[in-house]
């Protein structure tokens, strides 16, 4: 084997020798984002999606990240260590670190401090609301108890709760303690051996007090790339909302050796079809391949661009349908129908066992969509058990059958929509229900998925049951369409934040704060009075109360994962939610995918650093030889 692996190292060096050193590397990468994922936020607590984190993670440097073999690295720590229980952890922070101004400018050293003061902020209710608390309540004494303290504080003295800093009395008593400048130390209520993946996540990211005594606490709130201080490589020199923003090698970035860009440049597209015409212009290095580009490439061998498809490597998200159970009509009302039907567990389980996505998947991967099949919540890679069994197969095992395409059935399907179709006429609902469906209006491609979305459901669940209608929204879908609560259900994909399962299975509990789909998208908790949903809540709750004797699981990790994989089991069995895909592209780049961070958990897999580039194209060989280097080093 180890001849073999040899064997493959050669011939990958002599295909990069051929194709890949004979051209120079990058100095200026132009990458885009989607318009619909511009960001909302730009201070790092207060963000939780990867809109927003893919870009602030080139911007601050946390503890560790992972390398391109997704193992733990340090950042800004450069040791750590626990007790002998991984109750405590103590880090060691770099003492050539400094914050600078967008334009590169000093203002001041990194210290522990800065930790503090950003687990002060997330913990504070008046400055944060409930973002990014979910991990800090997994695992670091004293947090939920500070949370409720600055919550009750904040509705008698919302002034008084933003004035709080983290040398107060109250703080004091939470799971982190500045020993001094540059030595940190955390005290988790039970052991926890995967915490140094929770310092990956924004969480546990710095924040400097003088940026906040300069900008005030709603300053802070809605800090702009122009007033933010950076610890990471790079700065935002200019940002143009909906458009453009150009990220900048931070001058002053402490780590010399990291190979990083002199300009990122990343351009707002309306779809992949948009950005396929700049790439075709010279105006980006990457781009992902609608289903209608990849196959007009795939099916001509005189193509330009045939010998260079690449098949990316999968993503670390998980997409599932996100079912909202609190819906309101257009004039604000509640949709009566809707919000009776999906508290139908019969109406769910038509959807769950009718809609064959075979046809949505191609709009990924039309070549390979068996690639994108996904019929577990959490993706693969989060947590593997003593015995090396992957978390996501252990719910794979719970769920039997239903985790395969034999999921997809349509004679249980008409059954169990025989069935809702009786339960909810009994109930006053008149057939076909409504399902509102909203996607980017300037989204070409995002319109052709979602008439394939609609034709799938006509096909699998019928007309007479489904009136699928697709809406669309002008420019953010968090406030035009998530807050006032308008679609039937999102598609999201969800990745894990640190190594271990209860990232995913705690974002869907019943009355928690801090669990963000229920909040944010399900809506679960706004039906907690309301008679017609008294199943689907007991149903919810028991969930919840098996994710809680997951977490109370801390010294043996098999037993904790199986825990969880019960719960996950039961949620996607009553079809709480709906797995849909996982994200397996084509692309044609100038970046070897292989050179560059890959984790299942973090937010570091968009750090511009130390990836391997070209100002050709890569081939479709010499990415074959870059794959099977990165196996054999494994």
């Amino acid at each position: 084997m180890k001849k073999f692996a040899s064997l493959v190292l050669v011939l990958a060096m002599i295909l990069s020798c051929v194709g890949v050193v004979s051209a120079e590397k990058l100095n200026v990468y132009h990458d885009y984002q989607t318009t619909a994922n511009e960001m909302e936020y730009w201070l790092i607590q207060m963000s939780q999606g990867a809109k927003e984190l893919n870009v602030l993670n080139n911007c601050l440097d946390g503890l560790v990240y992972n390398n391109n073999q997704g193992s733990l690295v340090g950042l800004a720590a450069e040791s750590w260590s626990s007790n002998d229980d991984a109750t405590v952890w103590t880090f060691k922070i770099r003492e050539d670190m400094s914050w600078v101004d967008a334009n590169g400018e000093y203002k001041g050293d990194v210290t522990t401090a800065d930790w503090m003061t950003g687990v002060e902020w997330t913990l504070n209710y008046a400055k944060n609301a409930a973002t990014n608390t979910s991990m800090l309540f997994e695992t670091l004494v004293g947090t939920e108890d500070y949370y409720a303290y600055t919550k009750a504080l904040a509705e008698s003295d919302t002034a008084a709760a933003e004035a709080l800093l983290y040398d107060n009395e109250e703080f004091a008593k939470v799971g982190i303690k500045a020993l001094d400048e540059y030595t940190l130390e955390f005290t988790c209520f039970a052991p926890t051996p995967y915490f140094a993946s929770v310092c990956t996540y924004a969480c546990l990211y710095p924040l400097p007090q003088g940026m906040v005594d300069e900008l005030g606490v709603e300053g802070t709130q809605s800090v702009s790339p122009a007033d933010l201080w950076y610890s990471g490589p790079y700065t935002v020199t200019s940002y143009n909302n909906g458009s453009e923003k150009t990220l900048t090698r931070n001058p002053l970035y402490w780590n010399e050796d990291a190979d990083l860009f002199d300009e990122v440049v990343i351009t707002m597209v309306e779809s992949a079809d948009k950005a396929y015409e700049l790439f075709t212009n010279g105006q980006l290095d990457y781009t992902a391949l609608s289903q209608s580009k990849l196959m007009t490439i795939y099916n001509d061998t005189n193509n330009p661009y045939y010998n260079n498809l690449v098949e990316a490597r999968p993503t670390k998200y998980s997409y599932q349908m996100h079912l909202c159970y609190n819906v309101n009509n257009l004039d604000n009302t509640p949709d009566t129908a809707w919000n009776t039907a999906i508290a139908n567990e019969a109406f769910r389980m038509s959807w769950l066992h009718g809609l064959d996505l075979t046809k949505y998947l191609e709009r990924t991967n039309p070549i390979n969509p068996q690639k994108c099949e996904n019929y577990t919540y959490t993706g693969l890679g989060v947590a593997v058990n003593s015995q090396g069994v992957d978390y996501a197969n252990m719910v794979a095992s719970y769920l039997g059958e239903e985790n395969t395409t034999a999921r997809v059935n349509p004679e249980l399907a008409a059954q169990y929509k025989a069935q809702a179709m009786e339960e909810l006429t009994a109930l006053g609902v008149s057939f076909p229900i409504e399902v509102r469906y909203y996607i980017s209006g300037s989204s070409t491609t995002a319109a052709e998925t979602a008439k394939v979305l609609q034709q799938i459901f006509a096909d699998c669940l019928g007309e007479d049951y489904i009136n699928f209608t697709i809406q669309t929204y002008v420019s953010s879908l968090a406030n035009e369409v998530r807050k006032p609560s308008y679609a039937s259900f999102y598609i999201n994909g969800w990745g894990a934040d640190f190594g271990d399962p209860v990232n995913f299975v705690g974002q869907e509990t019943y009355g928690e704060d801090n669990a963000y789909y229920s909040v944010s998208y399900s809506k679960i908790n706004e039906r907690a009075d309301d008679p017609t949903a008294a199943a689907l809540i007991a149903t919810y709750e028991e969930y919840t109360a098996m994710v809680a004797e997951g977490r109370d699981i801390t010294t043996d990790l098999d037993a904790r994962y199986d825990a969880f994989a019960k719960a996950e089991a039961y949620f996607v069995a009553h079809a709480l939610t709906i797995p849909c895909y996982i994200d397996v592209s084509w692309q044609l780049t100038k970046v070897n995918d292989y050179t560059k961070i890959y984790a299942a958990y973090g937010i570091s897999a968009y750090r511009y650093e130390n990836w391997e580039t070209s100002t050709e194209l890569y081939t479709t060989a010499e990415y074959e030889a870059f794959k099977a280097a990165y196996e054999a080093a494994e």
